[in-house]
């Protein structure tokens, strides 16, 4: 094709890309359903991870719950099972004659089940040993939720490099482990979605924590490529969505605190929050979703604006040393539990 010709084709098509998402402002897209489909979500124990597993369960995806801490993965297990149960049971209400009594007539009915896995996805072998599980006790999974995440809580020279390393390793490197294990079958299907659950933190950065911020930019990155690599194989079968809130509150980051003045205007999100508005674009197949949608504005603005002018807005917001309170309580949570323990 004349070059010149392509390139006005390629200027309607930008054009139409900004029609289609204005569009999707004004007229909200049809949610897709995932009845059925294997989800599998790590991190599932707790906070944000524990909380797509209820929304996935209530939108009866099948569900495949990964966390280093077997005990609180049992409980969102738990918590899964009921809300199963109890939509097994409005099925049957529904349907008079066909419903049997009790828990064990309930959860078949509903055809519905969860399977919880113990798994440290910092470590390779870990995570490749039990997706060979999944595979021959549940299935190929349809729907792939990178959710784990940790913070060190310490400045970057009196962080130890097994902390920097683990942060990096969960936070980061397990997205490639994970997408390696399941991805093949995705293509060999051309279908599946890809979540990356990362952070404002991995679009724009502040002090003290560099290596949280290194880890999400790496998955933020991993992401962005992988989308590219998906759309290059014509593999539209298989979709991506990067999430990026804004400090959440399950108490990861407690003790964060921007400027009082501001904080008002810019309050940590609630978790039930963020993770409605991070379903919404998975189940309309949104490409990115940063909540709030300030965050947006805010990621321009770095990209365009002269370093310094950055560095002065970040002063004016106390987003320079938001991470200091945060890192200072853990700093002397850690020297009194060294202090009890006679250290």
């Amino acid at each position: 094709m004349n070059i010149l010709l392509e390139f006005f084709v390629v200027t309607f098509r930008v054009l139409w890309a900004f029609v289609l998402a204005a569009a999707k402002w004004l007229v909200r897209p049809k949610e897709k359903s995932v009845a059925g489909q294997v989800c599998l979500i790590t991190g599932a124990g707790s906070g944000l991870g524990r909380l797509f597993a209820l929304e996935f369960a209530r939108r009866r995806a099948l569900l495949v719950l990964w966390d280093i801490n077997t005990q609180s993965n049992e409980e969102t297990a738990g918590m899964v099972r009921h809300i199963y149960r109890e939509m097994a049971e409005e099925a049957a209400a529904a349907t008079p004659g066909v419903a049997g009594d009790g828990e064990k007539d309930v959860l078949p009915h509903c055809n519905l089940q969860v399977y919880t896995y113990t798994c440290d996805v910092g470590k390779r072998e870990n995570v490749y040993l039990t997706a060979e599980r999944v595979r021959k006790e549940v299935g190929e999974v349809s729907v792939l939720v990178n959710n784990a995440g940790v913070v060190s809580g310490h400045h970057l020279l009196e962080c130890p490099d097994e902390l920097i390393e683990r942060t990096m390793m969960v936070n980061c490197h397990a997205h490639f482990w994970t997408t390696k294990a399941f991805l093949p079958k995705m293509l060999e299907m051309n279908h599946g979605h890809i979540v990356t659950v990362a952070s404002s933190l991995g679009l724009f950065s502040t002090a003290g924590v560099e290596d949280y911020c290194a880890s999400k930019f790496g998955a933020v990155g991993f992401h962005e490529s992988l989308s590219h690599e998906l759309k290059a194989a014509e593999k539209d079968g298989i979709k991506t969505t990067l999430v990026c809130p804004y400090l959440v509150d399950t108490g990861m980051f407690r003790g964060c605190r921007i400027r009082k003045e501001i904080e008002p205007f810019l309050p940590p999100l609630k978790p039930e929050y963020c993770v409605k508005q991070a379903m919404r674009a998975i189940l309309t197949d949104q490409p990115m979703i940063c909540t709030p949608r300030l965050m947006y504005m805010v990621t321009f603005m770095k990209s365009i604006l002269p370093f310094e002018a950055v560095v002065c807005m970040y002063r004016f917001l106390g987003a320079d040393k938001c991470m200091y309170p945060f890192i200072a309580q853990r700093k002397q949570a850690t020297n009194n539990n060294e202090a009890k323990n006679g250290i």
